[in-house]
């Protein structure tokens, strides 16, 4: 094993021990939920909007794939500086598995949807989208209730998807030929 692979197992645990902490030391009010996005901690309002897409996108992923495969707002700790995302929608690989301290491993995720809140937005399209192409999440579903827009990101490699697929509100998200293997309806995605 070289020193550089051995200083980026050693930072990842850093990273672990440190989100640990600041995850513990959280209040989070009631209708809220917190996630850490490059070492700033987020907290962002339930809101009914929101809600409604991603118990769509969840319902529809539930048509193919078992309960213990989609998670929804489960912390899951991505590469890069102090990333502790809570997810909108996360579906894990088959042969997932929780590690020691009971968190599902980024390796396994096969994809994410994120449903747009107008506080936190900017991390969805910018350092979130980055930490999930650095970890290879092969496919990114951004929901944008206040575009009426799905972007579709697919193909990471370095660090970014090589591929982007845009469709508004009522039309289907195909995505067939990933891994997830389905074709998602948008057509009672609210708008906000």
């Amino acid at each position: 094993m070289t020193a550089e692979a051995i200083d980026r197992i050693d930072m990842a645990t850093v990273n672990e021990q440190i989100l640990d902490e600041m995850f513990a030391q959280m209040t989070i009010p009631e209708g809220y939920k917190a996630e850490i996005v490059e070492g700033i901690v987020y907290m962002s309002p339930q809101r009914d909007t929101r809600w409604e897409v991603i118990l769509d996108i969840v319902e529809q992923l539930r048509t193919k794939y078992p309960r213990k495969r989609v998670k929804s707002d489960v912390r899951i700790d991505y590469p890069g500086h102090l990333n502790g995302f809570a997810t909108d929608v996360t579906l894990v690989s088959e042969s997932a598995e929780k590690n020691a301290k009971g968190l599902w491993l980024w390796q396994d995720v096969v994809f994410v949807a994120e449903v747009i809140s107008k506080g936190t937005g900017t991390n969805d399209y910018g350092p979130k989208k980055s930490a999930y192409a650095t970890a290879e999440v092969p496919v990114y579903l951004v929901a944008d209730p206040y575009q009426g827009k799905c972007h579709l990101y697919a193909q990471p490699k370095d660090g970014d998807y090589l591929t982007e697929t845009t469709v508004t509100f009522g039309t289907e998200v195909d995505m067939t030929n990933t891994p997830v293997g389905l074709t998602l309806g948008t057509a009672e995605f609210p708008r906000d």
